[in-house]
């Protein structure tokens, strides 16, 4: 029987696990699905153990370290109200299931290659080995606040890693919940994981470690961060999105029911998965997630950041990924609606009428874009009577906010976009796009492929000419 290869692309989102299969032409050939249980908001970690642990005065360790040492005493003030955790152990478990499922649809395809996308700032601190020593601080955990405050009196103003949702304020806060002098990998979600799938940690990516401080125009650490004082804890070293890292590990492979031939490459994060999956081709050409956040994508030809409002760009080949990320998206619909609920109620709207109601929803306080602030609280009042008619207003908050996000964009320098397509499971809604498209005043037209795992098969396949990171390999490298 002839063997036909295969690429797969594994991502972790903030509810579940799925793994993606394709062939040569890109076709999906086979498509895996595991859940994850709920974030947890009352978290492990208790902030009464910071004031028992005295601050350490050691230089920053990294793959490659250069600069002074910096002392910083600042603790992080108690506030579990901002606390979003998970077990990285549930994550892995979930990644065995998908893998396992995924196998034994592969029949006569035989893996090449795999790459995973994780959601963007969720992190943990581990041991060389693996063994996590905190738990994950996900993407929209903000407790981080003075530690945040820290980042930002040495941080250039334009840096993704500045704001208590950042990577570096995670691995700022983590640091301090461990033992006196006990070693530790500061790794994102995709960087774990594929760690496990190799049995070998210390890598990550240059779209996940972006918001932990790493410039995507030098490929290097910025002397800034490496003066900072984060030992005991080390920097994984970034690699390009589809690097080729290593074999999976023997043991894994054989779990899964995959070949142990099978190689694992550098990943990257699930937005910039998702849009690569999306089929954006040029400058102007934009991508709307609506997943339980609003991620906003836009190909550019010039890098674009702010962090006053949370944007900043991705490298993606000879051109930028410009974007930024809502609180606000389909998370604030799940604490209202069932998705029974939400097809009826949606049966009742007129997407022609504006509701007159001004709601920025959110799921719980604080907002990273287009309004980077903490403290901004859900506007949802005043509420109908009619569900539809609050439901119109929910979905027309969102579309204002995605507005706003993309004018936001414009006025920083990115081009205006030409089209916009549409992800996630809020792109399945004809009512809510009809909204979008009434607000933006731009048609909208759903993504050619809806699986961000999709985006990270191509990365493990290799990109095809026509993709913006086509030169990746080659400009990049």
């Amino acid at each position: 029987m002839t063997v036909i290869p295969c690429w797969i692309g594994l991502d972790l989102g903030t509810s579940g696990c799925r793994a993606l299969a394709i062939d040569q032409a890109g076709q999906q050939i086979a498509l895996a699905k595991s859940a994850l249980p709920t974030a947890k908001t009352k978290p492990r970690l208790a902030d009464h153990r910071l004031t028992e642990r005295p601050t350490t005065e050691q230089p920053v360790t990294a793959h490659s370290t250069t600069g002074q040492p910096t002392t910083v005493a600042t603790r992080s003030r108690p506030d579990d109200s901002r606390a979003v955790e998970q077990d990285p152990e549930h994550w892995w478990q979930a990644v065995l299931d998908v893998l396992g499922k995924l196998s034994d649809d592969l029949h006569h395809y035989r893996p090449q290659a795999l790459c995973v996308d994780g959601t963007s700032a969720s992190l943990l601190l581990c041991t060389a080995a693996g063994e996590p020593l905190t738990p994950a601080l996900m993407y929209n955990d903000t407790r981080a606040l003075s530690e945040a405050q820290q980042v930002a009196e040495r941080a250039p103003t334009d840096s993704a890693a500045r704001g208590p949702s950042a990577s570096l304020a995670k691995l700022l806060y983590l640091r301090r919940h461990l033992q006196p002098s006990q070693p530790a990998l500061a790794l994102h979600q995709a960087d774990w994981i594929s760690g496990r799938l190799r049995n070998q940690f210390g890598d990550s990516d240059w779209n996940n470690g972006l918001k932990l401080g790493f410039d995507p125009q030098r490929l290097a650490y910025p002397p800034w961060l490496l003066a900072m004082d984060l030992r005991p804890v080390q920097l994984p070293a970034c690699q390009a999105p589809g690097t080729d890292l290593g074999p999976i590990y023997p043991r894994v492979a054989a779990a899964c029911g995959l070949p142990q031939t099978l190689r694992i490459c550098a990943g990257t994060t699930d937005s910039t998965a998702a849009t690569l999956a999306a089929g954006v081709r040029a400058p102007g050409d934009a991508v709307t997630s609506l997943g339980s956040t609003l991620v906003l994508k836009l190909i550019s030809d010039r890098a674009v950041s702010d962090a006053a409002s949370g944007v900043y760009s991705h490298r993606l080949g000879h051109l930028w990924l410009v974007g930024g990320a809502s609180n606000s998206g389909g998370a604030v619909l799940r604490q209202q609606f069932d998705d029974a609920e939400l097809r009826r109620l949606s049966a009742g709207i007129d997407p022609r009428q504006a509701t007159g109601l001004d709601y920025y929803p959110l799921p719980r306080r604080g907002e990273r874009f287009p309004i980077a602030d903490p403290e901004l609280a859900p506007r949802m009042r005043p509420r109908p009577a009619d569900d539809s008619l609050f439901l119109a207003g929910l979905f027309e908050g969102m579309a204002q906010i995605e507005h706003a996000g993309y004018q936001r964009l414009q006025a920083l320098g990115a081009p205006a976009p030409t089209r916009i397509l549409s992800s996630g499971g809020g792109a399945q809604n004809p009512v809510w796009s009809a909204i979008r498209a009434r607000v933006l005043g731009l048609p909208i037209q759903r993504a050619r492929q809806q699986e961000a795992a999709y985006g990270a098969a191509l990365l493990a396949r290799g990109d095809d000419e026509h993709s913006p990171c086509s030169q990746r390999r080659s400009s990049l490298s």
